[in-house]
């Protein structure tokens, strides 16, 4: 590969060179090589290859189906690079599999070790606004009834973003079935704090009896609003909207 020089880069393929851009600089190669369908699918070089593909996309259904089931905590708002960062986390969850050979490895085998289960937990899923910052409280959650407590919570401790001026708390409760990718949330009454709302003990739980066949991995949401004559509105900084994972069963 070589980078182009000229006043004009150029794009296509001139006399078996092909011109493109690549991370928005002009570069140049030349033609053909690379893999082909029929190579990746019958040669036993590309073995791995194919072993790869085939995990690869195991793992973005997951992810698709995962970020699907979590949209309650960040609706109407957009992530940057969350798919992204998710599939380094299921990678992660399927590399746990010892059951089966390279190529058929899922991430259900992954998330039932207690590996797994400690990786979906002290994962960051959204590093612009992480609970432990905006929220620096202790918290107890009961898997048992799927309740969560938060003893003196104080609003002049949170971390309050620019320009917000209510915060809302919210606890789902996630069953997930990482081999079928069927699942249901099931979420609390939220909490509203203002930056004046005095010190106490707060305690919730879902409006719903949790139930279905899965993980039950239990969310604590965070979502930040600006008032405006007695109204709410969702701010939508990345470090506005947050949410991560307070117990799994």
């Amino acid at each position: 590969m070589a980078k182009q020089k000229g006043i004009v880069p150029l794009t296509g393929t001139i006399g078996g060179i092909n011109f493109y851009y690549l991370n928005g600089k002009p570069v140049a190669r030349r033609a053909g090589g690379g893999f082909n369908g029929k190579a990746i699918k019958e040669k036993a070089s590309m073995q791995r290859v194919r072993e790869n593909g085939s995990e690869f996309g195991h793992c973005s259904q997951v992810n698709k189906a995962f970020r699907r089931s979590l949209y309650p905590f960040y609706a109407g708002h957009t992530f940057t690079h969350f798919h992204s960062r998710l599939m380094t986390l299921f990678t992660k969850l399927k590399d746990l599999d010892a059951a089966h050979d390279r190529g058929k490895r899922r991430v259900a085998n992954g998330v039932a070790t207690n590996s797994g289960k400690m990786l979906l937990q002290r994962f960051t899923y959204t590093p612009a606004c992480p609970l432990t910052s905006v929220l620096p409280f202790s918290y107890q959650y009961i898997a048992t009834n799927h309740s969560l407590h938060i003893p003196g919570l104080d609003s002049s401790q949170v971390h309050w973003v620019k320009g917000a001026g209510l915060l809302s708390i919210t606890l789902g409760v996630l069953v997930f079935d990482f081999e079928t990718l069927a699942f249901s949330f099931f979420e609390s009454e939220p909490i509203w704090l203002t930056p004046e709302t005095v010190k106490q003990d707060y305690s919730l739980s879902p409006t719903q009896a949790v139930h279905g066949t899965g993980v039950r991995i239990a969310f604590l949401g965070i979502r930040f609003y600006q008032l405006v004559n007695g109204e709410r509105y969702v701010l939508q900084g990345n470090d506005a909207v947050g949410f991560g994972v307070v117990g799994i069963a």
